[in-house]
């Protein structure tokens, strides 16, 4: 029976893209030979910042090109960070029937916070896993395996839910079921290629996933 349902953040329970984009366009200008297009950003989104900068960049050294970009992204949070449709409803039912909630992101810990309570999602939330917290990112399952201890729970008992292939990567890696969600920028048959458990074009879906009933009337 699942207990633990552990989610992702970013483009999962919270729609920050236009935010990620708008700041890597922001933090990148004359910084690449190339100027860097929103197409080659999609795709590496849901790595850790420091790995997509090393790569957009060709360099090792890109501090002050993170804090360009963390400058932006704070500025810039609340405006452009959207709400995913039925995210707050699903979590609330899951919350109400005591299944324990973790989030596992590659974010820093304070824009993680920003994005879950600007509506209202932190409340839900049991423990929170950012890539402040680990060695290693996802696809590692050093996240979701640290966030189970917290929780008092079992791989056997437990959901990872994401839209990118590294959460379903580090589900599999965890031994955990792995749920993608077909509203990832990257696409449908981008997560189909890496075979999750299940794939979700709404969040109330997973509820029957969980053993729940869709009926968010009925918690």
């Amino acid at each position: 029976m699942i207990q633990t349902v552990l989610f992702d953040l970013d483009g999962t329970i919270v729609d920050t893209n236009e935010l990620i984009v708008q700041s890597f366009l922001h933090s990148l200008e004359g910084e690449t030979a190339e100027p860097v297009s929103r197409e080659l950003i999609i795709p590496n989104m849901g790595r850790p910042l420091v790995e997509q900068m090393e790569f957009f960049t060709g360099r090792k050294e890109v501090e002050e090109i993170i804090k360009k970009y963390r400058t932006f992204n704070l500025s810039k949070h609340d405006e452009l960070v959207k709400e995913f449709p039925n995210v707050h409803t699903a979590m609330a039912k899951l919350h109400a029937n005591g299944i324990k909630i973790g989030i596992v992101t590659s974010k820093i810990r304070q824009t993680t916070l920003m994005g879950l309570k600007l509506y209202g999602l932190d409340t839900f939330v049991s423990t929170i896993v950012t890539v402040e917290d680990v060695k290693e990112p996802k696809p590692h399952p050093e996240g979701i395996i640290e966030a189970l201890k917290v929780l008092g729970s079992t791989a056997d008992q437990a959901i990872m839910v994401g839209d990118s292939h590294y959460d379903i990567e580090a589900a599999k890696n965890a031994g955990v079921i792995s749920v993608g969600v077909s509203w990832s920028w990257k696409g449908r048959s981008y997560l189909e290629q890496y075979n999750p458990d299940h794939l979700i074009d709404d969040m109330l879906d997973l509820l029957p996933i969980v053993g729940l009933t869709s009926d968010v009337d009925a918690v």
